[in-house]
């Protein structure tokens, strides 16, 4: 029996993911690699490394842009959400490609693949942020052969700490307790932790800490994603943290 917050999210973003879509495939489609509401670009920052030939595990792929453009550019790519309907907007964008880009439905707290199958799983507000940290983090280790990526990114501790405006984007002022971060419910339920238990997660799952980039928009940017944050704020905060982390080899 799937956990209530899988249900949850299942159908909210069932529900919602035409309009979703409708909203942000323009942004997504003309920027396919890159992160997060700002679209950092990937050839700015290289969080994925060298994937030409790498199989790889997309975590919440949504429409599949980042999936389609990876395996374009030489990945072996799948792509995994929690939603069928999000998937169904991602198959004309596989079939466009002509190439081999598998599309699986299910959640990434109980994966189904076996152990070692990639060379790098990631997420860009995917599941990642979506999912139980204490269960996602352990199934991407499993999956990920030794010395394998992890890559996601989420939004901050910071950002989730903020009060927020009418419209859904964060303000100076902090209104939640930061020890007590954890799982956030709202209309889908989302999950952020304090660093302190980020790092002890990722040492118990057999990860070691490559980097925290710690996004920042350039002067200028745009983005579709009005309710998260304002350019201001993004500029002079991080609202988004993008993780890298090494799958330790066995001793």
């Amino acid at each position: 029996m799937p956990a209530d917050h899988v249900v949850k999210n299942r159908s909210v973003w069932n529900a919602d993911s035409d309009t979703y879509q409708k909203r942000h495939a323009g942004q997504l489609d003309a920027s396919p690699l890159a992160w997060g509401i700002w679209s950092v670009e990937e050839a700015q920052l290289g969080a994925l490394g060298d994937f030409e030939g790498k199989c790889m595990l997309e975590l919440g792929c949504g429409a599949a842009q980042w999936s389609t453009a990876l395996a374009v550019a030489g990945g072996h790519v799948v792509g995994f959400d929690l939603s069928e309907r999000q998937l169904t907007h991602a198959i004309p964008r596989v079939e466009a490609t002509g190439l081999w880009v598998p599309l699986v439905q299910g959640s990434a707290e109980e994966l189904p693949f076996v152990a070692e199958s990639f060379d790098i799983v990631f997420s860009d507000h995917g599941a990642t942020s979506f999912s139980d940290p204490y269960r996602t983090i352990p199934e991407a280790a499993r999956v990920l052969r030794p010395g394998g990526l992890l890559v996601f990114n989420i939004t901050s501790p910071l950002r989730d700490l903020c009060e927020e405006d009418e419209l859904g984007r964060p303000t100076e002022k902090l209104s939640r307790e930061y020890f007590e971060l954890g799982r956030l419910s709202g209309k889908e339920v989302c999950f952020q932790l304090p660093y302190g238990r980020w790092l002890a997660l990722f040492r118990d799952a057999g990860f070691e800490v490559l980097d925290l980039i710690e996004l920042r928009p350039p002067e200028g940017a745009v983005t579709t994603y009005k309710e998260f944050s304002t350019l201001d704020w993004s500029r002079r905060w991080p609202s988004e943290n993008l993780w890298r982390l090494r799958k330790r080899p066995a001793s």
